[in-house]
């Protein structure tokens, strides 16, 4: 597939966008013209009128630097990769969110940051080792993509990348898995008893994320989740 400016085309999808938003809403003439995309007609056929909630709200995911300063600049909302660690949290995305929100005149206090984070919980040894292999083979997938190795250089583990690439390309997933030791897995992770997710979770990302999502790949016992969802929200 061709590959060309993946940050800048995104940015100038989001404006398209919200110009064909405002042609709709305030009634402007459409008259967008980009490096990617040209968008210069709205006939009445395609224009449902204004919208009567609002427009709905854009969120951008991204790992890399540039993609995030796009989110910042354009968006209202980001959402993190479940492949991040606090550190890169606060040391790379956090910065390039604000860098992008500067241009747009504005604060983090104007989006709204969400996204996944692994855990890894079980009621009993069993399911914490089972839960634990799930987990590591996740971060191991997603440790393999060329274009995530930043997260892994920041602590010192870049060399990590191209070998458990080469055993994708082999097909060895649990042998990747193996890779991820507990040091890692710490740092992508949090790793508790279910009674110990919330309290993990609030000291890591409590002053940070709006919105949290368990990034569990396996099975849990019915009912898992739903103390951990209460204490959160701080019901519990």
């Amino acid at each position: 597939m061709p590959w060309s400016h993946p940050a800048a085309r995104m940015r100038e999808f989001v404006l398209a966008v919200r110009a064909i938003w405002a042609s709709w809403n305030e009634g402007e003439k459409l008259d967008f013209r980009g490096d990617f995309y040209q968008h210069t007609l709205m006939t009445p056929f395609f224009d449902p009128g204004p919208n009567p909630h609002g427009n709905p709200k854009l969120f951008l995911a991204g790992v890399g630097q540039r993609m995030t300063e796009v989110a910042g600049e354009t968006c209202d909302g980001f959402l993190t990769h479940g492949f991040t660690t606090e550190r890169y949290l606060r040391e790379v995305t956090l910065p390039a969110l604000q860098r992008g929100l500067d241009r747009s005149g504005r604060t983090l206090a104007d989006v709204e940051i969400s996204g996944p984070a692994f855990v890894v919980t079980g009621a009993d040894e069993a399911e914490m080792e089972r839960s634990r292999a799930a987990v590591c083979q996740q971060i191991a997938f997603y440790g393999s993509t060329p274009a995530y190795r930043s997260v892994l250089e920041l602590h010192g583990w870049g060399d990590l990348q191209p070998e458990l690439n080469t055993l994708s390309k082999q097909g060895k997933w649990v042998e990747m898995g193996q890779l991820i030791d507990d040091e890692i897995l710490d740092a992508f992770a949090v790793v508790a008893e279910p009674d110990g997710v919330a309290p993990a979770f609030r000291a890591r990302y409590g002053d940070v994320i709006d919105r949290l999502t368990f990034y569990a790949p396996y099975e849990t016992r019915p009912g898992t989740w739903l103390p951990v969802i209460a204490a959160l929200k701080g019901d519990g």
